[in-house]
This record gives structure tokens, sequence and C-alpha cells, in this order.
């Protein structure tokens, strides 16, 4: 047989290309997989499995206040009846529906092992034992009063329901994961009050903004509980789009010990982590020296979630301690929100926090509208039944003679008194004491009562204000019997602004002098010594720079390369000695040397080459997180960098290898992170050879002769705009020329 034969159900042999047959095929998997399995329907927040488990034990009776079955009998139940997959598949549907720890509002009540926290699996199906939740009631009330379609089961031996009444808001409340083909959904728990006063709402206000609707849901409420931390812009665009996602962090505590000791107990981890897989990768980075400021990490839970953590120190803020860890581990997940479910026509797409809970209430409004047209034709038929029987009453004697001597009671019944097949039957199956006088004016007050029924039932399905009034009295209920024991377990805050390093946490902060010699040789003496002293170099080495730091500081390197290196401060070479080159430290190269040292606190800084091109770069910029540095100025061809100041100050001074002298406003030259610059000042020979930042109000100052310093104020000679050539200095300028 060809490829592109195919043979049909019926026998038929039909020419089809391979490509054509695959894609309707896959077409077909795809949309049964979407519609039938991995997407929840929005009404009723479930997915097939879940739902015809859950009428699977509606069947078996399993109600709050029955006894429990075993979960194989359930198990066998919905494979049997309505679920042709894999029992592992259902019953793993079963346990999640159990799990505390997994749904916020569980459906199922379990006894026995249903598995935990730490990711250990349930027992076998025929050792546990399950019936149903009040919520999963709530679910299935009125299922039988044709609210909702039924269909055939997969055998055509009986009628499953295509969805439930949904009496709560279940798609919001617990959640739903799921993976399809080409797409998928990913829905967080949310609290119940909530959603019923943002569905309050929305019954008066259907267009209701996403601003009002996050006055009454806050966000996400997981069962693991937890600290959300997500910033309230980024909430609402989840919600306006159903789309973003939930950062969520463990909860914790500090116990305080004897002798100013300290410890932290996290008693709530977030939602979907597994505890002992937490703290196994927790113990791992601590074996791994990843959690230096951790010394010890205990499990200490029972029924409820405590993991100790122990600090290396108790110098260290608990805070700086936990902010590290929410960046490095578990503590802090995302849970992201991808709002794709099945709408009423069984289309999947996306929708917004409003369009689900719309999509609930209006689901609810036809639940109400079918409930009351059931009712109002149970009520119907026992109208005229009664109506039948008391036509017996008003001709006793006569209905009586008739049932003895008739050969055909029923037909006699209905030609005389001109009853319905349905009267005739009722009152040919009556029993003797029926006939008392009492009942019949229970018959009567019994009729009446249904007329009034009927006629209420009957002005509610007209008017769609009073199907809303009565929608929101259920919700209202609803609301009540969760009040007393659902407050919110998952708080919202912000997560603080604490700027660290997790490597640097455990430095003790010291004085230091860092000294570096001409050739590169650098090293760190403790305390800070006078700038001017006599340190001791190699022979043939000399002073370069001497600053005074502390050990948690950050040291720049700036090099003719035009880039700059990081140094920590404790990490600097300690005593006496020559120290050790900074090659060692960062990549440097050999033939370059360094243009300036100094401390990185936050400032501006002015660099220039000696091509007279320059700019100012924060620091932040500068600060390097590797050896080979970053590149900030760049450098072409014989070019290089040749200066680096403090850009404090509202003027800049630059003198060239001609001594030419230029003065202009700082605010001409740009701020970068990474660039050639623009030109400072121009030569016809020679270069750039220093560059300087001042404040105009306390004038230029630069070495004089004899170490002596002067500073001068008035400098109209040399004040241009940026890019000049400059004019010559004032008399006793050093040679070569420098500022410093």
């Amino acid at each position: 047989m060809s490829d592109d034969v195919t043979v049909e159900d019926d026998g038929r042999i039909v020419n089809t290309a391979f490509s054509e047959a695959l894609s309707e095929r896959y077409l077909a998997y795809a949309l049964s997989t979407i519609t039938s399995r991995s997407l929840p329907d929005v009404r009723d927040g479930l997915k097939p499995v879940h739902r015809r488990l859950l009428y699977a034990m509606r069947q078996l009776r399993l109600d709050p206040d029955q006894g429990f079955k075993k979960s194989a009998r359930v198990v066998g139940d919905v494979m049997g009846k309505f679920h042709p997959h894999g029992d592992a598949a259902i019953y793993d549907a079963m346990v999640r529906l159990a799990q505390e720890f997994a749904m916020r509002y569980r459906l199922v009540d379990g006894q026995g092992n249903f598995g935990n926290i730490d990711g250990d699996n349930a027992a076998a199906m025929r050792y546990t034992e399950a019936r149903m939740t009040e919520v999963a009631q709530r679910l299935l009330d009125g299922i039988d009063e044709d609210t909702v379609d039924f269909r055939p089961t997969y055998d055509g031996e009986s009628e499953e329901p295509s969805l439930l009444p949904a009496g709560i808001p279940n798609l919001l409340a617990n959640g739903a994961q799921g993976i399809a083909v080409g797409m998928a959904t990913s829905i967080p728990p949310h609290n119940i009050i909530e959603l019923a006063d943002a569905a309050l709402h929305l019954i008066k206000h259907p267009n209701a903004s996403v601003d009002t609707l996050l006055q009454y849901v806050r966000g996400p409420d997981f069962p693991t509980g937890g600290v959300l931390v997500e910033p309230v812009d980024t909430i609402r665009e989840a919600y306006a789009t159903g789309r973003g996602g939930f950062r969520v962090r463990a909860r914790w505590s500090v116990e305080k010990e004897k002798g100013g000791g300290w410890q932290i107990a996290v008693t709530e981890i977030p939602y979907q982590v597994q505890k002992s897989r937490l703290i196994e990768r927790m113990a791992d980075m601590l074996q791994a020296k990843k959690l230096p400021f951790l010394a010890d990490i205990r499990d200490e839970s029972a029924e409820d979630i405590r993991i100790v953590l122990e600090p290396k120190s108790r110098r260290l803020e608990p805070e700086v301690v936990m902010e590290s860890l929410f960046k490095l581990t578990d503590l802090e997940s995302r849970v992201p929100l991808n709002l794709n479910v099945l709408d009423a026509d069984g289309r999947p797409g996306v929708m917004t926090l409003r369009e689900a809970l719309n999509a609930w209430l209006a689901h609810r409004r036809v639940v109400l509208v079918r409930r009351s047209n059931f009712r109002i034709g149970k009520i119907e038929a026992r109208l005229e039944v009664l109506e039948g029987y008391l036509v017996v009453f008003l001709n006793l004697d006569e209905v009586i003679a008739i049932i003895r001597e008739a050969d055909n009671p029923r037909a006699s019944l209905i030609e005389r008194f001109s009853l319905t097949d349905a009267q005739a039957t009722a009152i040919l199956d009556m029993r003797l004491r029926s006939l008392r006088r009492l009942e019949e004016m229970a018959l009567k007050a019994e009729r009446d009562s249904l007329i009034a029924e009927r006629e209420e039932l009957a002005a509610l399905v007209g008017d769609e204000s009073l199907q809303w009034q009565r929608i929101t009295a259920e919700i209202r209920e609803m609301k009540a019997s969760f009040v007393s024991s659902d407050n919110r377990r998952t708080d919202c805050a912000e997560a603080p602004e604490i700027d660290l390093d997790a490597a640097e946490i455990l430095v003790e902060r010291e004085p230091i002098t860092v000294i570096c010699s001409e050739k590169g040789w650098i090293r760190a003496m403790k305390g800070h010594q006078e700038l001017d002293s006599e340190f001791k170099y190699k022979e043939g080495d000399g002073p370069a720079f001497v600053l005074h730091a502390e050990t948690t500081d950050k040291i720049l390197l700036f090099a003719e390369n035009g880039r700059f290196y990081t140094l920590s401060g404790d990490k600097l070479p300690r005593g006496r000695g020559f120290g050790e080159p900074v090659s060692l430290m960062v990549d440097l190269p050999a033939d370059v040397d360094i243009v300036r040292l100094l401390k990185a606190e936050g400032q501006r800084l002015l660099v220039a080459a000696s091509t007279g091109h320059g700019l100012v770069v924060p620091t932040e910029a500068a600060l390097a997180q590797t050896r080979s540095g970053k590149q900030v100025l760049n450098i072409s061809g014989t070019a290089r960098a040749v200066a680096c100041c403090v850009a404090d100050g509202d003027m800049v001074a630059t003198v060239g290898v001609n001594r030419k002298l230029l003065v202009f406003p700082l605010a001409e030259v740009p701020e970068m992170t990474r660039g050639k610059g623009v030109i400072l000042q121009r030569f016809k020979d020679g270069g750039l050879a220093d560059v300087t930042v001042y404040s105009s109000e306390k004038g230029l100052s630069w070495k004089a002769g004899g170490g002596r310093t002067r500073t001068e104020t008035d400098l109209t000679n040399w004040l241009g705009k940026r890019a000049g050539a400059g004019k010559m200095p004032p008399t006793g300028f050093p040679r070569p020329a420098r500022f410093t």
C-alpha cells in the first residue's frame, strides 16, 4: 500500500497525502487533549477526570456525613464507568484533591496516607479511604435537578455530567495546572471570601475595572501560606491580562538565644516547593560553601513545618541573611499565572480576572433558571395529581363504586371525571387511610402552597433582577459558611530593598591602608597609616598610590587600556612585606600600567585618553564582577588612557603634553557607561597629559615646587569651550604638566 492511501472506517480506500492525513489526526489528538484532559472549564474549574471522580463519589453516596470507602472502589468505578484511562492516573488526580498542601479547599476527605509536603507518595489505593468534602458537595448541589447537561459515557451504557453546577468559584479558589498541545494553564489558588466579595460587586457592576476588583482580591492565597512580595503594579498587570506571575517567599521569624545569639525558624514555604528537596539543595550549597553566612540547617518539622537556620556569626543581620537565601534558594519561588481555560462554548482562551468571575456568575444564573424550571415542572406534575385527589374527596362514593364495579376502573374514572392518565393512576394507587377528612384539608393546603411557589418561581424565571437577587443571597450564604474558618493564609508585603553581596556578608569592617607601587605590587596595612609615610618597596620599585579604605570597600583600578578592574578590600594581601602583583588578582596585561587607584564611593569619575577624548562614568557602571574587568573608555591604535579623577565640582581643567591649559564646564562632558567619549582638548602634537575637576568657587589647585600647593581662582584667560586648544598655564606650573 502506498504512502498516499488511507483506509476509512467503512472500509473505503481513499487517496490522501501523508502530510494531510497526519495533520488531521494530530489536530484531532490536540483538540482532544485540550478539551478533554488538560484545560479546566471556566465555569466549574474542573478537568474531566476531577469531574468524573466527584460524580462517581456522589453515586457511591460518599457524602461528608457518611462513612469512608476504599479509594480503590472509587477509582474502579471511575475507570469502569466514565474514564477509560489508567488507574494510576485517576488515583493521582484523586490524591491531589485530598492534599491540604496542594488544594486551598480540598474536594476529597482522605483517610490514610495521602502523601506529604516532603514529596513522599501516597499509599496504594487499596490502603486509603475517601469521601467528599462539603466544598465538593457545593459543587454538585442541584446536579439531579436538570441544572447541567449530561452526555453519554464512553461506552454508551450510562450518562455523565458535562459540567457541575459549581456553587463556589472553584477555578480561582483552587486553581489549576495543565499542559496541553501548544498551550498550558497555570492558575494559583485564591481566597474564596475575597472571590465572593468580588463576585458580589460584579453583579452590580459587570464592567468593573481591575483596580476595583483588586480592592477585594488582593492576590493568590496559597494553602501553604507564605508571603506574597510581588509589586502591586505587576499584580494588576497579571489580572488585567490573564498572564503574569507572583513571587512568594517563605515565612520566617527570629528566635533569640541566651548570650545574644539568634537563629531563624522558617514555618511556611512557598507553594509547590517540596520541603525535603528544598533542605537537600540548601545542604548541598552549604557543603559547597555557596552559603557562607550559614553554619547549619536543621529540619525540626513534625505536623507543621519548622526549618531552623543557624547563622555563622551573630554579627549578621537576619534580614540580610534571608535576603541572600531568597536570591539563592527556593525559599522564594515564582508562581506563574496563565488563565487559559475553556469557555462556555468549549473554546480555549486566556481570560482576565473579571472575565473568569463573570463567566462563573453567568453559569450560576443558567443553573438557577434551569433549576427553577425543573422545580416548576415538578410542581405542575404534583398539582395535577392533587387535583385528581380532590376529585376523589368531592365524589368519594361514586369513585369507590366505579372502582368496585367497573371492569376497567381506570378508563371509567377518566371518562366520568375528565381525568388525565396520571391522575387516574394516582387515584387507583391511593391507600384507603388517605381518604380521611383531614387528608383532604392537607391536600388543599399543599395545593395552595405549591401554587404560590409556582408563581414565585415563574416570576423568578421571567425577571433577571430577581435572578441576580437570588444569586446574591446564595453567594452571601456560601461566604458565611467560610467566614469563621477561612482567614487569608498568604500575606501581602513589599520585599525590602537590601543591596548585598552574599560573599561579603561575613567580612568584618576594619580600617586599612592600601599601598600600590609603580610596578603594580599591592598590599594592605592594618589601620589608617599616614599617607605621606615612607613605606618599603622592592629594589628598583617606588611609590605610586596610597589611600585609606575599609575591608568592606571595593577598590577601583583604572588602567591604560581603558578598563576598570575591581579589587575587594578584604582580599588584598596583608602584612608588612611588599605585597603581591596586581596581575595575580586581575587579568591586567603585563605591558599596561595603572593610571589610578581609588575607593568606590558611589561617585562619578572623569576618564580621559591621550587623544584628548574623555567621558564621565558613574562608579556603579565601572564596578566589574570578573577578573577581566570592565571596558569603559574605548582605546584605539597607539592611544592610551592617561587620567582618571573624581568628578566633584562644576569645572574641568585639562592640560596637554604641550603645556596648554584649558578650562570649561563639566556639563559639556556627557555621562556614559562605555564609549570613546568626546574631545576634551585638541592638540597639534603630543597629547593629553592630565585632567581634573574642580569647583569654580574654590578655584583650581596644583602641586607647585617644594611640595607647596597653589590655588588659582581667576582662570578667565584659560576659560573656553570644550575641544579648544588652550593657552600656556600660569608661571610656576609643574613640568611635566600635572595637577597632582
